[in-house]
């Protein structure tokens, strides 16, 4: 297709039904993730007090310090069970309720979390925060696998990116909400700390109240549920105009293509050789996502700030820099995806973060003998934070979406979500016995995870920018050791998807005869 025919595409606005399904999507999903990140850690003290006064009630004893570390701990680190078993339930959900309906379903376990955790307290049950947590998790399981799948398949390709870094822009905007609404000043008080959690219902009563009027993916409703007309409609309304024949016959080609039009399961995928480089990069990608060190750096964060200078009680607002940080990162990354491509993207975040985690281990060790030191570490960790919501924040997600096609992509982004909380859970569990065996040194376990991340992704990741979901499998071809479509074949799919006015030409040169 010549660079005319490209034109008309690359200049459609943006409109009003495809911002709000990101948006609101985002809004119910990935910003409910990216809250609970940091929502605990500003009460932590205020529900440690509470466990206790609440085991006294009970057992008219103070707990043992082993069994409330054991509570905290639980308390924090079952979200990532919880969102292992909100992915392995995706597959199932889908099938029957689609993309848009998974996302509203969703919603339940978010709201049923919500008076759990913000009830917990009144009813002297520190049993109701640990299964509200675990029910959190659930919903961010769900919806980090379904919103990711949900948005690819809604968005013209060549804005197909910058609607994709919805999912991390809101996670990141979660993250800075949660430490925003935890200053004292706030919520983050003894008498306020439960209505940190009661937040959590308004962001799903507000999707709630708005994406049923938004329509499903047309690409489900025409692959899946065979139903064009209300693909049409869908189409018609994301990408604001009437003619959405073209787009039909995108998703008829890449149907037609597929040797399997049925969803495969994840014993299939594995099996599958078509898509084994596609589900090695996917995998790849997605545990550099979590083992990258983001999560770890956070350990570090205060006891720099405190070395730094910085008094204990301005420690929550130098704290809000990192937020806004990764906010402003993946804004950014989001606003130039489409111009950069994913692979520069990811491969920049993987390599910067490697080179300032190198920095910040020089900078730890020289910590007390310079004064300005402390300061320098401050920055690394801003940086650090700033290459991975550059790239690696967001774009793994985007990458599950675009590397397979309709049949595969549930089972795929089930196996990239369970490698994710997986390596999450990991993290939580292993950092704090590398920290203490390695001190300072145990980021260079993370320079060491970044830097191969980035070898790989240079080695095998195409570029997928302003490419057809069919486009990036056939780019996947040679390596996977399949045979390419002949050109004959290549001709058929360019004719059925050439404009429509090229054939309503054909249709009167036909008639004429």
């Amino acid at each position: 297709m010549n660079d005319s025919q490209k034109n008309p595409e690359k200049k459609q606005p943006l409109t009003t039904c495809l911002f709000s399904a990101a948006f609101f999507g985002a809004l119910g999903s990935s910003f409910l993730y990216g809250y609970n990140l940091s929502v605990v850690n500003a009460p932590a003290s205020y529900i440690k007090d509470f466990y206790n006064k609440t085991w006294m009630e009970r057992y008219e004893e103070p707990i043992p310090p082993e069994t409330s570390t054991l509570l905290w701990s639980v308390t924090v680190s079952i979200f990532a069970i919880g969102g292992l078993l909100g992915t392995l339930s995706v597959s199932s959900i889908i099938k029957v309720a689609g993309r848009k309906g998974t996302l509203l379903l969703n919603n339940c376990f978010a709201v049923t979390a919500a008076l759990l955790l913000s009830l917990g307290e009144i009813s002297r049950s520190f049993e109701m925060l640990i299964i509200g947590r675990i029910v959190m998790g659930v919903n961010s399981g769900i919806s980090l696998s379904v919103l990711p799948m949900y948005l690819g398949e809604i968005s013209p390709k060549h804005i197909r990116g910058s609607i994709g870094q919805f999912n991390s822009i809101l996670i990141c905007l979660g993250v800075f909400t949660g430490q925003v609404l935890g200053l004292p000043e706030l919520l983050g008080q003894e008498s306020r700390w439960n209505y940190l959690f009661s937040f959590l219902a308004f962001p799903a009563v507000l999707q709630l109240c708005v994406l049923p009027f938004l329509p499903e993916s047309p690409r489900y409703l025409l692959m899946e549920k065979k139903d064009e007309a209300g693909a049409e409609r869908a189409f018609q309304k994301f990408l604001g105009k009437t003619d959405v024949s073209q787009e039909l016959e995108e998703v008829h080609a890449e149907a037609r293509a597929q040797d399997n039009l049925n969803t495969v399961s994840v014993l299939q995928l594995l099996r599958s050789p078509a898509v084994r480089w596609q589900l090695f990069t996917i995998v790849i990608t997605m545990a550099c996502y979590q083992l990258c060190g983001l999560n770890a750096i956070w350990y570090y964060t205060n006891g720099i700030l405190r070395e730094a200078g910085f008094a204990e009680h301005l420690l929550p607002y130098v704290t809000l820099s990192t937020g806004a940080t990764e906010t402003l990162a993946a804004i950014f990354s989001g606003l130039v995806i489409e111009r950069i491509g994913r692979r520069p993207l990811l491969i920049f975040g993987f390599s910067s973060m490697a080179v300032f985690f190198s920095l910040l281990t020089i900078f730890l060790n020289f910590q007390d003998s310079f004064s300005w030191m402390p300061y320098l570490s401050y920055i690394c960790i801003l940086a650090v934070i700033a290459g991975f919501c550059s790239g690696p924040g967001g774009i793994p997600f985007i990458l599950t979406g675009e590397l397979f096609e309709q049949s595969y992509r549930p089972a795929a982004f089930m196996i990239a979500g369970i490698v994710n909380w997986l390596s999450n859970f990991a993290v939580g569990l292993l950092f704090p016995f590398i920290q203490e065996k390695l001190q300072s040194f145990a980021f260079l376990v993370f320079v060491v995870v970044c830097t191969l991340g980035s070898i790989y992704l240079c080695a095998v990741l195409p570029e997928t920018k302003n490419k057809t979901f069919m486009d990036i499998s056939q780019s996947f071809a040679k390596i996977n050791k399949m045979p390419e479509p002949s050109p004959g074949q290549e001709m058929e799919l360019v004719l059925s998807i050439k404009p429509e006015n090229e054939k309503a030409a054909d249709v009167t040169k036909t008639e004429s005869f």
